[in-house]
């Protein structure tokens, strides 16, 4: 872990305190190429009003430049938890190249589908580069909160 990612990490936990402040699940998300933030998001599942795809990863990618898209393979995307299987998937189907994530999902998390990913991932389009939990004391606690509240909306799994 660099001193970079450690940076870009707490920039998407600082994004994840203010969606829980307006009410949403508290994730946070930015994709960074060269070194430089070229888009963030915040989660918004829950308000204005409830959104099933507004994840914060989703955010991110929607506020890209889309000029920037060819060069996706350069992109990071940080994020306080471990992408869920949408935007794990979102994210490799646009192509980003390394996704560095806070905290782990042990009950929702990618991990438990990369290894089934198509033959077709292992090669020119590769799946990306993959690194967490790099900020566990600062984001495992969101995770708890965002799950806590995550079960009790009608979507919820428990």
């Amino acid at each position: 872990m660099s001193d970079l990612d450690l940076g870009f990490v707490q920039r998407a936990v600082a994004l994840a305190l203010e969606a829980e402040q307006a009410g949403n699940l508290p994730v946070g998300a930015l994709l960074v190429l060269a070194g430089e933030v070229v888009a963030e998001g915040r989660n918004a599942l829950l308000l204005p009003a409830y959104q099933p795809g507004n994840h914060a990863e989703i955010m991110a990618i929607r506020a890209v430049d889309p000029a920037l898209w060819p060069r996706a393979r350069e992109m990071t995307c940080y994020t306080t938890l471990e992408p869920c299987l949408m935007c794990y998937g979102t994210l490799l189907l646009h192509g980003v190249g390394r996704i560095v994530f806070g905290a782990d999902d042990p009950e929702g998390g990618f991990r438990f589908v990369e290894s089934a990913l198509p033959p077709y991932y292992s090669g020119q389009a590769s799946a990306p580069e993959w690194r967490g939990p790099l900020a566990a004391a600062s984001c495992d606690p969101l995770y708890q909160r965002a799950r806590a509240r995550f079960v009790t909306l009608p979507c919820g799994h428990d």
